[in-house]
C-alpha cells in the first residue's frame, strides 16, 4: 500500500524537465551551426577580397610600368588610347567611377584562377618637380631633370558576385 501511494504521488515532472532540456540543447546546436556557417562565409569573402586586392595591385604595377615607358605625355583632346589617357577635366566625373568609361585595359598579370581579370588605365596629371625643392638646388638650376611627368594609375579587379577592389597610385616618371 505504501508503494502504491508513492506511485500515485508522482506526476511525471522528470519527463517535462528532460523535454525542456532537449529543446534547449537543440536551440544551442542550431545557434552554433548558424555561427559556423557565418564564419565560413566570412572567411570565403576575406579570401575573395584578398585575391582581388592582389590582382588589382599586380595591374597597378603593370600600369606604373606603362607610365614609365611613356616618352611623350598624351596630347590634349586625344582621349584614352591603349590605357593612356589625357589629363582629366576637373568638372567631369572621375573616370574610375563612370560606368560608361571604356578606357580600361586588361592586365596581363593574373594572381589566381579564382580572381577576376584585373584592369587599369593611366592619366597624365601634368608635370612636377622630381623631388622637393629640386629647382632650388644650384646644381640642377634650369635643367630639365627637375621636371618630370606625373601619372595617376588606377587599377581594379571586379566581377559580378565577387569582391571589388580599386587601387590608385601617383607615379612620377624617372
Amino acid at each position: 500500500s505504501r508503494l502504491q501511494m508513492r506511485y500515485r504521488r508522482q506526476s511525471g515532472a522528470s519527463l517535462v524537465v528532460v523535454l525542456i532540456l532537449l529543446l534547449v540543447m537543440t536551440l544551442l546546436g542550431l545557434a552554433v551551426l548558424r555561427g559556423t556557417l557565418l564564419e565560413e562565409r566570412m572567411s570565403s569573402n576575406l579570401l575573395d577580397r584578398s585575391l582581388s586586392f592582389q590582382s588589382a595591385e599586380a595591374a597597378l604595377r603593370e600600369g606604373e610600368a606603362l607610365a614609365e615607358a611613356q616618352g611623350v605625355p598624351p596630347a590634349v583632346g586625344s582621349g584614352c588610347v591603349a590605357g593612356v589617357c589625357e589629363t582629366p577635366t576637373a568638372t567631369d566625373p572621375d573616370r574610375w567611377s563612370d560606368p560608361g568609361f571604356g578606357g580600361w585595359v586588361a592586365a596581363t598579370a593574373n594572381v589566381s584562377a579564382l580572381a577576376s581579370t584585373p584592369e587599369f588605365f593611366i592619366e597624365f596629371m601634368g608635370n612636377s618637380e622630381s623631388w622637393l625643392e629640386c629647382n632650388v638646388d644650384p646644381k640642377y638650376a634650369g635643367q630639365a631633370i627637375c621636371v618630370r611627368p606625373v601619372y595617376r594609375v588606377t587599377a581594379r579587379s571586379q566581377a559580378d558576385g565577387r569582391a571589388s577592389v580599386i587601387l590608385q597610385s601617383n607615379f612620377i616618371a624617372p
